[in-house]
């Protein structure tokens, strides 16, 4: 790639990266003046911007670098988390990471296959959507159903439309319930979505909520790979690949695999062992933040009423009611033990 080329992809950018930083200063003045969370705030304010005047077409490539800053941000989190506490409960937070995750996906695929009769391939993007990580989910296991790009644009924006619900109703169940900032978390964690709102959301209700809820929505995450694998078997199988065409290689697997994960374990690691003095993790940890902001406001312009209406009420009623169950039953079994 040459110099010019470089300049021009980076000129390119520098529109929208200049309106999720004014979106980002505005989100946090308003935030500050109203009382409501700023990185709520942020989302809000993608959200109004893409729905009346639009996103300017000069700033798409900018805008859509914010699931970048997302994984930044995180990252950097990791700085500011006490490893110790999430290791004294770790494997039972682990646990219940995996039965979550197992009872929304196989229920999921049991209410689009045996009660809405959707088709299979578009069942289990909802199931992967809703059971992983949210839009990242169903554009990775989009490959290994071999889906059609109707199904996942429709998977696509039936998550969005449910991410929008829970980014307004989980911090108003949270409120009214009185749930701790361990069990509020947790919960956000295992039962949301997508990255994003699980995130903006845990810190919205307090820093010990947001650290729990981005630790155990990556454990979530980190499955990916078990699920990209698990249905492009089974496809395989269903289409007749016996040869091993349906198979998905290592490389494939990587690519999917969110590898900000990493990076968030190898930050607090070194936070956790003394190598990164206080005052820079104080630091790490304020640049968190502004990634999160950055990040928040371009999330809040993927959020598009006029794609909502066109997801049709099957797969949302589909999704919606798997998220009832999941959240209803992890929320009874959080409070239970912590």
């Amino acid at each position: 790639m040459t110099t010019g080329s470089v300049g021009t992809r980076v000129g390119s950018l520098v529109p929208g990266l200049l309106l999720l930083a004014g979106g980002a200063a505005g989100a946090h003045v308003l935030g500050s003046v109203v009382g409501v969370n700023r990185l709520l705030v942020a989302i809000a304010v993608g959200f109004v911007l893409s729905n009346t005047v639009g996103v300017p077409t000069a700033a798409d490539a900018g805008v859509a670098t914010h699931d970048r800053w997302l994984s930044a941000g995180i990252v950097l989190m990791g700085a500011s988390v006490t490893v110790g506490t999430f290791l004294d409960a770790g494997s039972t937070v682990l646990l219940v990471v995996l039965a979550v995750t197992g009872f929304t996906l196989l229920f999921v695929e049991l209410l689009a296959r045996n009660l809405f009769g959707l088709v299979d391939r578009f069942g289990s993007l909802l199931a992967a959507g809703a059971s992983i990580c949210g839009v990242s989910a169903v554009v990775g296991v989009a490959g290994a159903v071999r889906a059609q790009r109707e199904q996942i644009a429709y998977a696509a924006a039936t998550i969005l439309l449910l991410d929008a619900v829970t980014i307004v109703a989980y911090p108003i169940v949270g409120e009214f319930l009185g749930l701790s900032s361990t069990v509020f978390g947790i919960w956000a964690g295992v039962s949301m979505f997508s990255t994003g709102p699980v995130v903006a959301v845990g810190f919205a209700h307090s820093e010990v909520a947001g650290q729990w809820a981005t630790v155990t929505k990556l454990a979530r995450n980190a499955l990916i790979g078990v699920v990209v694998l698990g249905y492009a078997s089974y496809y395989a199988r269903v289409d007749g690949d016996g040869d091993g065409d349906g198979g998905v290689s290592v490389r494939t697997l990587w690519e999917q695999f969110p590898t900000f994960v990493l990076g968030f374990l190898g930050v607090a690691l070194l936070a956790s062992v003394g190598l990164i003095p206080p005052a820079q993790r104080a630091l790490l940890g304020d640049a968190s933040d502004w990634l999160f902001l950055l990040a928040f406001v371009g999330l809040g312009t993927e959020i598009r009423v006029g794609e909502l209406r066109r997801a049709g009420v099957k797969p949302a009623l589909i999704v919606f009611v798997a998220l009832l169950a999941a959240s209803s039953l992890s929320l009874a079994v959080l409070t239970a033990l912590f």
